[in-house]
C-alpha cells in the first residue's frame, strides 16, 4: 500500500465538509414535526374528510430486509406480490449489516447465485455476465471488474429470462444496480474502515435540497481503498467519485443528472486460480499465484446518465434516459499456460507460462423511453430502446521459454526470474467491435379481479455487429432479429397465500467475433424457455414471510471454449436447468431475526454436439446442487448494539473438464453498536479461515481461491 488513499481521503473530506455545509445552509428546513401535527389537529377540528388508516407494525426482517415493489420485472413500479415471477431485492439495510463492499460479499442472500469465473456469476445455472445499472443495458464498468457497492443502494435480481423487458439477454437472470440519487432531506456521512491485511478505506457522502423547496437537489460521494491480499503479490486499490443533480422542473417534471468516474488497480493480477487434482485437492499453497509483482489489472471508466420524468396527464406517463460510458481496461499477467511434471512422479509440480498484454476500450451509448398508460384496469407499456457500443481489443503474448518466459514451481515459487522488456512478444489479436442493438416491446398488467391479476408482454430485437480484424485484415458481419415473450398470473387466495406462473422465452445472439471462432460456419443464436411457479406466504401476523420458487429452463446453442483450443469455440446443443428456491424473512422475536435463502439446482446436457468435452447427461459447470444462505441478528436495545452471524454453504461442483469442486461452508461474524450520531462495526468474514474454492474452470487454470479471514472494523459519523 501507499500514501495514497489516506491522502486522498484528507482532500475528500476538506471538499465534501466544505460543500456540504454550503448546501446545508442554503436549504434549511421550515417544517418541523410541531408544523405536521398541527396542521394534522387543525383539519380535523375543522370537519375534513381524514380518516385515520389502521398502522400495520412488522418487524425488522419484513421493514428493513424486504421490498414490496420494484420496476425490474415489468418497467412499472409493480408490487413484487403481483410479479409472475421471481425477483428478489437485496436493500441497502441489509448490505450495511453485512458490511458488504461488493457484489461477492451477497451471494448467501440471493437464492441460485454463486461465483463463476472473475466478474461472472452462476444463476439458475447459467452464466451470467450481461448486468443493467439503473434499468439500463450496457456495463459500463468493463468484462473483469467485480461490481463495487458504493454507488449502490438496492440489487435487484430478476430470475429467469428478462428478454420480454430487456431484450437479448442470459437465461438465468439479470442482475439490475440501482445506483444512489440525490436526496429530498440532508444526508452526510464520514466513514473510515480499517482491517487485516492492510486494508484502509475511506468515503465520504453528502446528500441533500440545494434550495428551501427541495426542488433541486445534489449528491457528492467520495470512496478510497487500499488492501493487501493473502495470493502472493496482490495488492488492489479503488476510488470512486460520484456526483448526482436532481431538479424538480415543475410539478410533472423531473430530470436527474449523474455522473461516476471509477478507478481500479490491482497488482499481481489478472488473478486467476490454483490447479487441483480430480478430488479438488490444491496441487499449491492457497497464497500462491501465477502472476509477478508487476502484472496488474487496470480500469478507468467514466459513466454519465440523464433521465427525465414526465407526468403528461392522470392516466400517462413517460420516461427517457440516456447513458454515455467509456472505459479501458489494461491487463498485463502470466497466464497458465501448461502443466509440468518435472519429476515424471504422476504430480504436476511446476507450470509453464505465457506473459499476455491487453488492453480493452470501450464506448458506449444507451437510449431508452417508454409511456405508461393507466387504463381502468389496463396497465399499458410501450416502449424502445437503442444500444451501441465500440469496443477495441489490443493483445500480445509471449509463451514459454523458447519466448522468455520461465517456468513457475506449483510448492517453491521464485518470482522476478524474468524481465518482461525481454519478452518476444507476438501480436495475438488488433480488433474493434461495433454493435448496435434496437428493441421495442409491449406490455399489459390486467387487473382482471381483485385476486388476479395477468402479465403479457412481448419484444422484437434487431442486433447488429461489424468485427474488423486489423491483424488478419478480415471484416466480419453479423445480424440477426429476435422475438421474445412473457405470459404470466398472479393470484391473491387470501392475506397469506399469494400463487403465481409464467412462461417466458429468450434470446442471445452470438457475437460476430465468436462466428470468426467457429469451426464449421455460423453458430446458430441462442435461445432459451422457462416454465416458471411458486406462491408467496406470509404468516404469524407478518413476521414470517416464505417464498417458494419452482421452474424448468431449457437453453440451446450456447457456446463453450473448446478443450482443445483456447481460441476456439464450441456448441452445446441444448442444456436443461430445473429447480426450487426457498427464501424465508423472519421475526423469530422482536429482538431477533432471519433471512435464510436455499437454493437447488440441476442443469445437466441433453443434447451434446459432438466432439466436445460434454455428453448427454453430463452435469453442467460450476453449477452446485444445493445452496444455502442464513443471515441472523440479535439487538440489544438497552444499549443499542447488536450481534449478527452469517453462513455461506456450497455444495460441490464440477470445472469444466469434469474436475471435482470441493463443498464449502464458511461463517461470518458482525458486531454493530450506535453511540449518539456515530455507528461502530466490527465484520469477521470466514470466521474460521477455511481454504476453499468458490467455483472451477479447467484443468490447467485450476479453481478460483475463495477469501480467506478478513477482519473490518469501521467508524461512520452522521453530521
Amino acid at each position: 500500500m501507499t500514501l495514497r488513499t489516506p491522502l486522498m481521503m484528507m482532500q475528500a473530506c476538506g471538499v465534501l465538509a466544505f460543500s456540504s455545509a454550503l448546501f446545508a445552509e442554503n436549504a434549511s428546513s421550515s417544517i418541523t414535526d410541531d408544523d405536521y401535527l398541527n396542521d394534522w389537529e387543525t383539519k380535523i377540528e375543522e370537519g375534513s374528510d381524514v380518516k385515520l388508516q389502521p398502522l400495520q407494525v412488522t418487524g425488522r426482517a419484513l421493514s428493513y430486509y424486504k421490498e414490496d415493489e420494484a420496476a425490474l420485472a415489468t418497467r412499472t413500479t409493480t408490487p413484487i406480490d403481483e410479479t409472475p415471477q421471481s425477483i428478489q431485492v437485496v436493500t441497502e439495510a441489509l448490505m450495511e449489516d453485512q458490511a458488504a463492499r461488493q457484489i461477492t460479499d451477497l451471494y448467501r442472500s440471493i437464492s441460485g447465485m454463486s461465483q463463476n469465473n472473475v466478474s461472472t456469476v452462476t444463476l439458475r445455472g447459467f452464466s451470467q455476465d450481461e448486468v443493467l445499472y439503473d434499468g439500463l443495458k450496457g456495463d459500463p464498468f468493463g468484462d473483469f471488474s467485480i461490481p463495487q457497492l458504493f454507488t449502490i443502494e438496492q440489487i435487484q435480481v430478476l430470475k429467469g429470462p428478462s428478454s420480454a423487458v430487456y431484450g437479448a439477454g442470459e437465461p438465468g437472470g439479470v442482475i439490475n444496480y440501482v445506483t444512489k440519487k440525490p436526496t429530498y432531506e440532508q444526508k452526510n456521512t464520514l466513514k473510515i474502515s480499517a482491517g487485516n491485511k492492510d486494508f484502509l478505506s475511506g468515503s465520504i457522502e453528502s446528500s441533500g435540497p440545494v434550495n428551501e423547496d427541495a426542488s433541486q437537489r445534489y449528491r457528492v460521494g467520495i470512496y478510497s481503498d487500499g488492501q493487501d491480499s493473502y495470493r502472493n503479490n496482490v495488492e488492489e486499490e479503488n476510488r470512486i467519485i460520484d456526483l448526482g443533480y436532481a431538479w424538480d422542473i415543475d410539478s410533472n417534471n423531473t430530470l436527474t443528472v449523474q455522473y461516476t468516474d471509477t478507478h481500479q488497480h490491482i497488482s499481481g493480477a489478472r488473478l486467476r486460480g490454483i490447479p487441483t487434482d480430480d478430488d479438488g485437492n490444491f496441487l499449491a499453497d492457497t497464497s500462491w499465484n501465477n502472476n509477478e509483482k508487476s502484472d496488474y489489472q487496470e480500469l478507468d471508466a467514466q459513466v454519465l446518465q440523464a433521465r427525465l420524468d414526465h407526468s403528461i396527464n392522470p392516466w400517462l406517463d413517460s420516461h427517457a434516459s440516456v447513458r454515455y460510458f467509456e472505459n479501458t481496461e489494461t491487463q498485463k499477467y502470466h497466464e497458465l499456460n501448461a502443466l509440468v511434471d518435472t519429476n515424471n512422479d504422476g504430480t504436476y509440480d511446476e507450470t509453464k507460462r505465457q506473459f499476455r498484454d491487453q488492453v480493452r476500450s470501450r464506448k458506449g451509448m444507451t437510449l431508452n423511453g417508454n409511456f405508461i398508460a393507466e387504463l381502468d384496469e389496463h396497465t399499458l407499456l410501450v416502449g424502445a430502446d437503442y444500444t451501441h457500443e465500440v469496443n477495441d481489443y489490443v493483445y500480445y503474448r509471449a509463451t514459454g521459454a523458447a519466448q522468455g518466459v520461465s517456468n513457475l514451481s506449483l510448492t517453491n515459487p521464485v518470482y522476478g526470474q524474468d524481465t518482461t522488456g525481454d519478452y518476444a512478444m507476438k501480436p495475438f489479436a488488433d480488433d474493434t467491435t461495433t454493435t448496435d442493438q434496437v428493441g421495442f416491446y409491449m406490455q399489459d398488467q390486467w387487473k382482471v379481479t381483485n385476486q388476479l391479476d395477468i402479465l403479457a408482454g412481448a419484444r422484437i430485437d434487431r442486433f447488429e455487429e461489424k468485427y474488423t480484424d486489423y491483424k488478419d485484415k478480415t471484416a466480419t458481419e453479423y445480424d440477426d432479429t429476435g422475438y421474445s415473450s412473457r405470459l404470466g398470473a398472479t393470484y391473491k387466495l387470501n392475506e397469506h397465500m399469494k400463487p403465481y406462473v409464467s412462461v417466458s422465452t429468450g434470446f442471445v445472439p452470438q457475437s460476430a467475433a465468436d462466428q470468426e471462432s467457429s469451426k464449421d460456419g455460423y453458430f446458430d443464436p441462442e435461445e432459451s424457455r422457462q416454465i416458471e411457479a411458486g406462491i408467496r406466504t406470509y404468516w404469524l401476523k407478518n413476521t414470517l414471510n416464505v417464498n417458494l420458487a419452482a421452474y424448468r429452463i431449457i437453453r440451446e446453442n450456447i457456446l463453450q471454449t473448446d478443450p482443445n483450443d483456447d481460441d476456439l469455440l464450441v456448441s452445446v446443443g441444448k442444456v436443461r436447468s430445473q429447480g426450487i428456491e426457498i427464501d424465508v424473512m423472519a421475526d423469530i422475536t422482536p429482538r431477533w431475526v432471519a433471512n435464510v435463502s436455499y437454493a437447488y439446482n440441476d442443469t445437466v446436457v441433453k443434447e451434446a454436439t459432438s466432439g466436445i468435452q460434454y455428453a448427454n447427461g453430463d452435469r453442467f459447470a460450476n453449477t452446485p446442487y444445493n445452496q444455502l444462505g442464513l443471515w441472523t441478528r440479535y439487538d440489544f436495545p438497552s444499549i443499542d448494539s447488536s450481534i449478527a452471524f452469517g453462513a455461506d454453504h456450497v455444495s460441490d461442483q464440477i470445472n469444466r473438464q469434469g474436475q471435482t469442486v470441493k463443498p464449502y461452508t464458511i461463517y461470518d461474524l458482525s458486531w454493530q453498536t450506535r453511540y449518539e450520531d456515530w455507528k461502530f462495526q466490527l465484520n469477521i468474514k470466514n470466521l474460521l479461515d477455511k481454504e476453499y474454492a468458490v467455483s472451477g474452470f479447467t484443468e490447467k487454470i485450476g479453481s478460483f481461491v475463495g477469501e480467506r479471514r478478513r477482519v473490518y472494523i469501521s467508524a461512520a459519523y452522521d453530521f
